[in-house]
């Protein structure tokens, strides 16, 4: 191997390293700006979401949605779990994948490995030929549709897998979370659209 070709793959390594630096100091400023919301600021905003996310074509086109349970305030999209029209269904970590289960207000829910409430392990499972929308929790969202999300690798392995990868999805976030563009890397997969508590964004 050549000295030009060294330097070359020195390099790559180099910009995937600062990638991946400017991801964890952009994920933690987020989050902590995030968690620095009041209740009631955080209440009004993810209410917002909900309203922007009824007047989408992707949510009013959906009958099976894949949605998640609030998080160290994530928009909370819980007021739209009783919409007996739909079928909702939420995800289990289990080991390096998400497990989707239909959930229903009345059924059971358990608090997995990583604190967050979860459906019960014997819930029915969906499979993803049945899910019409994905709705993806993410720390920010770009105008492209890149994602950051929150370091596991849990969606970007969901969506890359050919059973789920032609799925539409929506990304969601807080208006403070929207950027022209993020840092990504080659595997990462572009959502189709984004919702925030003042604007619903179709991307390229």
């Amino acid at each position: 191997m050549g000295t030009r070709e060294i330097r070359y793959i020195e390099n790559c390594t180099l910009l995937k390293i600062d990638s991946q630096l400017n991801k964890t100091k952009l994920r933690r400023r987020l989050l902590k700006t995030r968690q620095s919301m009041t209740v009631q600021e955080w209440r009004e905003k993810s209410d917002r979401i909900s309203d922007q996310l009824q007047n989408s074509p992707l949510f009013n086109q959906a009958t099976t949605i894949l949605a998640y349970f609030s998080f160290r305030q994530e928009p909370d999209l819980s007021p739209l779990f009783t919409d007996s029209q739909r079928r909702w269904g939420f995800p289990r970590c289990v080991g390096k994948s998400l497990s989707w289960h239909l959930w229903q207000p009345d059924d059971v829910l358990q608090v997995g490995e990583y604190g967050i409430t979860e459906p019960h392990p014997e819930a029915p499972t969906i499979d993803p030929t049945e899910v019409d929308l994905i709705i993806v929790p993410s720390v920010a969202c770009d105008r492209q549709g890149y994602r950051l999300g929150y370091g596991g690798g849990y969606y970007d392995r969901l969506l890359s897998s050919p059973a789920w990868s032609k799925i539409p999805t929506m990304g969601v976030i807080f208006d403070f979370a929207y950027f022209s563009q993020l840092p990504f890397d080659n595997w990462d997969k572009p959502l189709q659209a984004i919702v925030s508590e003042t604007h619903l964004f179709t991307c390229n």
